[in-house]
């Protein structure tokens, strides 16, 4: 595709990388066909097509307008696209600075504006916590569409991380100490932590880490994002450069993963930060990617086992997982799934469109009520289909998302691994 970039933007990175995907891109539209909000909406400007031209415009000094603005917005950024796509663009590189231009071009509406700004400052803070229990607190008065907002979880035990005194193994692993997923399923990383204890690692957290700034970097705040990472960084490097260095950075939240392994593209213009940063991103794991390892040792643990032995789930992969991680695919099962089969559990997938969309990303649900929840109800009649005991996932804002709609518990696929896990360790698994 063929473009000439404004004076603004010919000497700037943010041009310089938008003319790069812009020139790409071929018009084919085979974006179109796997696009979610595209196939709800049939409007070709909800579709990464349509959605390109406008930033093309907007680079080549066109002025944006709210039109433009609310396209940009109902994109989910699950990146199903760029996995479609036969030139390989990067749309979600295009869109990262897409975005920002038009933000800065055009004022939002003053509520708009608040939700947003509300979103960035409370979901990363240690304030969600206690705005959550208010929100709870006055769900029952608010209205329904406000009410489905405010998430609720069956109520569950406190958490049990592995015993420190008995859990110093010589190899360690960092866990990012993460927002959303610390105050919504804390047990998700306690579940990390006892599986790699049985496994002979130690799991770390950073007291210094937190939200890894994928929320901001999603709602066009680049520069948020960029101060999360370097925040993290930070609080990493000496784990990162001790005599006894921290083996990987495991980050079970897929969403938070991919974004984690962006680091380096993020702050590639930080001189300060630049190497540090392409660094951590290398470390960065997903706990699919180590469990390829784990198999051997597990499968002695268990024993050996038929198919379906330790019980069944219907896995749904996160986008984050498969279009930004490349870690599962439609064509091709993931590790997570290879390795759940292999040590005994029945590992089903949604028999049409498995990996779609949930309409989870972010702060999407929140800020696209109405098309979220009909990307998560959609979603949830095909896992459904499979009559599923469990469903589980990868990625917390899906686990969170999904659960809303259905009362099928929903849970990370290591808190089932972990479930297994405790059962053959007070008994022969069922």
């Amino acid at each position: 595709m063929q473009t000439q970039l404004a004076p603004e933007f010919q000497d700037t990175p943010e041009g310089q990388q938008a003319q790069g995907v812009l020139r790409q891109c071929v018009h084919c539209g085979f974006c179109n066909a796997t696009c979610p909000t595209y196939k709800l909406t049939g409007n070709e400007l909800d579709g990464p097509r349509g959605r390109i031209y406008l930033m093309k415009q907007v680079f080549e000094g066109h002025a944006p307008t709210r039109t433009t603005q609310e396209h940009l917005d109902k994109c989910i950024g699950c990146r199903h696209c760029e996995s479609t796509c036969p030139s390989g663009v990067q749309y979600h590189d295009l869109l990262a600075v897409g975005q920002p231009a038009v933000d800065a071009r055009l004022t939002r509406p003053l509520k708009e504006r608040a939700m947003r700004w509300a979103l960035i400052k409370v979901l990363p803070s240690r304030w969600f916590k206690p705005a959550l229990k208010l929100g709870r607190f006055v769900r029952p008065v608010l209205p329904k569409l406000w009410q489905e907002r405010i998430p609720l979880l069956p109520p569950m035990a406190p958490p049990r991380w592995p015993d420190r005194k008995k859990a110093m193994h010589a190899r360690q692993v960092l866990l990012l100490k993460g927002c959303v997923q610390r105050s919504l399923r804390p047990h998700v990383d306690a579940a990390t932590a006892r599986v790699l204890d049985v496994m002979g690692i130690r799991a770390g957290v950073s007291g210094r880490s937190g939200c890894c700034g994928a929320i901001q970097g999603h709602m066009g705040d680049l520069e948020g994002a960029k101060a999360r990472a370097r925040t993290n960084i930070d609080a990493w490097w000496p784990w990162v450069e001790s005599k006894t260095p921290a083996e990987a950075i495991v980050v079970n939240a897929s969403g938070c993963g991919a974004w984690v392994k962006d680091y380096g593209q993020l702050l590639a213009d930080d001189p300060a930060y630049a190497d540090k940063a392409k660094r951590i991103a290398a470390l960065a794991k997903d706990p699919g990617e180590l469990l390829p390892s784990w198999v051997p040792l597990l499968k002695r643990r268990f024993g050996r086992r038929p198919e379906g032995s330790l019980g069944s789930m219907t896995f749904h992969p996160p986008c984050s997982l498969s279009h930004a991680q490349k870690l599962s695919s439609a064509t091709q099962p993931g590790p997570i799934e290879l390795g759940l089969r292999e040590l005994g559990f029945d590992v089903n997938l949604a028999q049409r469109d498995s990996h779609q969309c949930c309409g989870a990303w972010g702060a999407y649900s929140v800020t696209q009520p109405e098309l979220s929840r009909q990307l998560r109800d959609d979603k949830l009649k095909a896992l459904e289909e499979t009559e599923p005991h469990v469903i589980a996932s990868a990625n917390i804002g899906c686990i969170v998302h999904l659960q809303s709609g259905t009362n099928t518990p929903v849970k990370h696929w290591i808190e089932v691994l972990d479930d297994a896990l405790t059962r053959q360790a007070s008994g022969p698994v069922a």
